[in-house]
């Protein structure tokens, strides 16, 4: 189920665009940001940990929880992202845990 943000670039999508990892210390997401129009594509990891998971949220819910923030963080997560997969060849990572709760 892809989320809808609105970015000073336009609309774009969040989703979800591999399976869950959920391990003990928490779950990590890969998720893309799409443009609406389909011109661009950003892909990027995000580690939750556990303790600020709810047991029995779904992705889905996670990932309602994440657009806000992300909207907000747009530009700054996009190029963050752009630039470790064109110069460090990896995909980037957002983590989020009890020092960093994000939008959790």
């Amino acid at each position: 189920m892809p989320v809808s943000i609105n970015t000073g670039r336009g609309r774009y999508f969040l989703k979800i665009a591999a399976p869950d990892r959920r391990t003990d210390e928490g779950l990590v997401l890969t998720l893309v940001l799409e443009r609406d129009d389909g011109i661009e594509r950003v892909a990027f990891q995000c580690r939750i940990a556990a303790d600020l998971l709810d047991p029995a949220a779904n992705t889905e819910a996670v990932l309602v929880r994440l657009a806000p923030w992300l909207e907000r963080e747009f530009e700054m997560t996009r190029e963050n992202a752009l630039k470790a997969i064109r110069s460090e060849r990896r995909m980037m990572e957002l983590a989020f845990d009890s020092g960093n709760r994000g939008p959790l």
